[in-house]
């Protein structure tokens, strides 16, 4: 008598370890930049001392201007001088903002750090990414403390609240965009110093060479041409209008904040369309 051997079907096999998750480029490029941005603004906890700084500068401007150089300067269409200030002085504050993505790429390519984040399965993409939306995120902090600065000194919000929100995204996204300039003057000088003396000429041209201070019709008449139609006084310009409006913001009754605001968001991405590949180049070339 033969005896039938059960027939057993095969076990469902388990997989041990950590299952391997499938995603997307585009996802785990903005997962990288994300863990990049939170180790930018945990470092920039750690060293309060630069985020007191970056405030600083900004309410001494508005404190200089406001009681020392006020008096002296006449606001178009006779409105508050306080009120054509803050919004030239929240732009002011995120250019020199923008500084600090040059000295921060600077200082991390010194000591090796881009190096070891090259050695990491992350996106190439991730390390630019990360510093610029953590210097956004500085900005962010800095233009609601001059915002809080601003009203305590007496300006004064002429249009609504919501024109007032849309000209903050403009002043932001102009410090995003130059952010990714800096970024380009980090990695080619490589030292936190130099690119700190390096930016000047850069940024010093961009503000003083502005509305962000004054109106450009007390500019002699070869420097009006420029004064008004590079970005800084763009931005300022339709920041203006769309806080105090267009008449006290130095522009005809009949102009169109629209239009100014449409030329300051191409300013923005003009530069981040040109600005970030040259600073992705740069940083394949260099790392």
């Amino acid at each position: 008598m033969s005896t039938a051997t059960p027939t057993t079907s095969p076990a469902p096999s388990r997989t041990s370890g950590m299952e391997l998750e499938r995603v997307s480029p585009v996802v785990a490029a903005f997962r990288d930049a994300f863990t990049v941005t939170q180790r930018n603004l945990i470092a920039l906890r750690r060293v309060p001392q630069a985020l007191i700084f970056a405030t600083i500068q900004p309410v001494m401007f508005v404190l200089l201007f406001v009681y020392v150089f006020g008096g002296a300067i006449q606001a178009p269409a006779g409105g508050s001088y306080v009120n054509y200030l803050i919004p030239g002085v929240f732009v002011q504050a995120v250019v020199f903002g923008a500084v600090g993505t040059a000295v921060g790429l600077a200082a991390d390519l010194q000591t090796g750090l881009l190096e070891r984040f090259r050695s990491l399965p992350m996106a190439r993409s991730a390390v630019l990414t990360g510093r610029t939306f953590a210097d956004l995120a500085r900005n962010l902090f800095v233009v609601t403390l001059m915002g809080v600065v601003g009203f305590l000194v007496g300006f004064r919000i002429e249009t609504n609240f919501a024109s007032y929100l849309l000209g903050m995204m403009l002043v932001l996204g102009l410090g995003y965009a130059l952010s990714w300039v800096f970024a380009t003057v980090g990695l080619l000088v490589g030292d936190p110093e130099a690119a700190q003396a390096a930016a000047f000429p850069v940024m010093a041209p961009l503000v003083f060479a502005s509305s962000a201070f004054v109106p450009v019709e007390t500019m002699p008449s070869w420097l009006q041409g420029f004064a008004t139609y590079q970005p800084v006084s763009v931005v300022a310009t339709a920041t203006r209008a769309l806080m105090i409006g267009p008449v006290f913001a130095g522009l005809p009754a009949d102009a169109s904040t629209a239009a100014w605001s449409l030329g300051a968001l191409a300013w923005i991405v003009g530069i981040v369309l040109v600005a970030a590949p040259l600073a992705v180049r740069k940083y394949r070339r260099t790392v």
